[in-house]
């Protein structure tokens, strides 16, 4: 393979801030849920259908549009990307009703589901391999910023000024994303092609296909509560607008810190005790959200320690499947962007299902049986005693990013040989 263009500056920066506009972009409903219902003169139910179709048109669009761009040049393929997310915002804006919105949302997540894992994949094209960790963690920040920044944002927007204005902003932001990638990604980047026949290995594998149910059922748990979790604290607690936007920049918040937690301790506690002790909170929030459900005190705190698990269980995922079989690593990774997205789906469908029906309570209570599923078949994963310890830390911990380390040739193929 030549040698790739040497990255410009604020490259990383440019593929960060597309990361900010796809997160917001995907999660934007649920934070205007109310809004959209009484504009579009639908139901918080049928609205909260913007996230669950849009999860379906992800999962499937994720490895269809990587396997179909493969051979496309990057700066061309993630600029064309972001100017479709930044058109179908906009266009969003304008939308004269719910079939329209929702026609809009799917074509444009269908084209945005290959951005993020793209732009972790170019980040290796443009700087050394000593600072590719560090880069796509950084790049990989976009994510979290759009779960603690971007959704309060949305929320207070769209409760002062319309949901309209809502979208308006993520489309101005993303036609900014449009232009300075453009200007400071370099030309020419090329990524290998997605080799098909990998898919058969994956499907081989007892370790991948557990792992990838890990990630299903801990997305499906959380997704049941986090699509309504603006109109449930409504109803539930009587909270407003700010009180809401409020709960939202703590979960993303603690989902920041739950990341860098989670780099401090899994260089001595390996990923699978790492995976367990962040799961276990995800399990303790949700807990605290079912028990506390009436108390806006009370299901603020279970948010921020469900928060300081979401990030973390699925950059421990990330780094499970690599050590697990480093050889597929690019084919496991692009699978579990997948079924974390069939999860949404899932999880949000399910949701909708209880709110429509007015079993409020309810939705914690289901949520916590799908995380505690995952939690078993998590330990079903734990690495037999006295197995040899070669992972090291990742330096990278966040959502869809991956890395095989330095040492991932030595590992192998189809074990689990991780501590």
């Amino acid at each position: 393979m030549e040698k790739a263009p040497a990255a410009g500056r604020f490259a990383p920066t440019a593929l960060m801030l597309g990361n900010l506009v796809t997160g917001c972009s995907v999660l934007a409903p649920a934070g205007m849920l109310p809004e959209l219902a009484t504009g579009l003169q639908v139901s918080i139910h049928a609205a909260g259908l913007l996230i669950t179709f849009g999860a379906v048109t992800l999962c499937i669009g994720s490895p269809l549009t990587a396997w179909l761009t493969s051979r496309m040049e990057r700066r061309t393929l993630l600029a064309t990307t972001l100017a479709v997310l930044a058109f179908g915002n906009l266009a969003s804006a304008f939308a004269p009703d719910y079939a329209s919105l929702l026609v809009i949302r799917l074509v444009m997540l269908a084209v945005g589901a290959l951005y993020t894992p793209q732009a972790a994949g170019t980040a290796a094209l443009i700087v050394p391999a000593e600072r590719r960790g560090s880069t796509i963690a950084y790049i990989f920040l976009g994510w979290s910023l759009a779960a603690a920044v971007g959704l309060p944002l949305i929320t207070f927007i769209a409760s002062r000024y319309g949901w309209r204005a809502a979208y308006g902003g993520i489309g101005a932001l993303g036609c900014i994303s449009f232009l300075l990638l453009l200007l400071r990604l370099p030309a020419g980047l090329k990524g290998a092609p997605v080799d098909l026949k990998t898919w058969a290995a994956v499907g081989r594998s007892r370790t991948i296909l557990l792992l990838l149910a890990i990630t299903m059922l801990q997305m499906s748990g959380q997704f049941v509560v986090f699509t309504y979790m603006g109109p449930l604290l409504n109803r539930l607690t009587g909270a407003g607008p700010d009180a809401i936007g409020m709960v939202f920049a703590l979960y993303g918040i603690c989902g920041f810190l739950g990341v860098v937690i989670a780099t401090r301790i899994v260089d001595t506690s390996g990923p699978y005790r790492t995976s367990l002790l962040f799961t276990c909170l995800v399990l303790a929030g949700m807990s605290g959200w079912a028990l506390g459900a009436g108390s806006l005190v009370l299901m603020a705190g279970a948010v921020a320690t469900w928060g300081l698990g979401f990030a973390s269980t699925n950059s421990m995922q990330q780094v499970r499947l690599v050590a697990a079989a480093p050889p597929l690593a690019s084919a496991t990774v692009a699978l579990n962007t997948s079924v974390l997205y069939i999860g949404q789906a899932i999880g949000s469908a399910v949701g909708g299902l209880l709110f429509a029906r007015g079993l409020l309570h309810t939705l914690g209570f289901v949520a916590v049986g799908f995380v505690v599923l995952a939690l078993i078949l998590l330990v079903l994963t734990r690495p037999r005693p006295g197995a040899a310890t070669t992972a090291r830390r990742p330096s990278f911990l966040s959502q869809g990013a991956w890395q095989t380390s330095r040492e991932g040739a030595r590992r192998p193929v189809m074990g689990t040989k991780e501590s």
